[in-house]
């Protein structure tokens, strides 16, 4: 069974914290970039979430939200993603992931998320 409380880190050294998980499959923590990241200026930031309801399914699909606390912008990253449990009772998160920043104008929205 695949939970998602506690801590996780990524191939690339971000690490997420699910610090609160209730029996409704919402959730919430902090995200934290790891050097691939490349900016210096991104502090621990607040996600919210949500999950299946793991009695339903095994190795459930979740989704959560990171607003990054930043000086210069705002921004926000939603990621998707299902949690599998291996053989050997490992679980690992496979997720993707869409940012966005907030754009000056309609006309800069085409480059406001990646």
């Amino acid at each position: 069974q695949c939970l998602l409380s506690g801590s996780w880190r990524s191939d690339t050294g971000c690490r997420m914290v699910i610090s609160v998980l209730s029996k409704d499959g919402s959730f919430s923590g902090s995200y934290l970039p790891g050097p691939a990241a490349g900016n210096s200026e991104i502090l621990t930031s607040p996600l919210e979430g949500s999950q299946q309801d793991t009695e339903l399914v095994l190795q459930p699909i979740f989704s959560f939200t990171v607003h990054w606390q930043l000086q210069e912008t705002a921004q926000t990253t939603a990621f998707l993603g299902q949690c599998y449990v291996a053989t050997n009772g490992e679980e690992t998160l496979h997720a993707m992931w869409l940012l966005r920043e907030a754009s000056s104008s309609p006309d800069e929205d085409w480059k406001a998320t990646r």
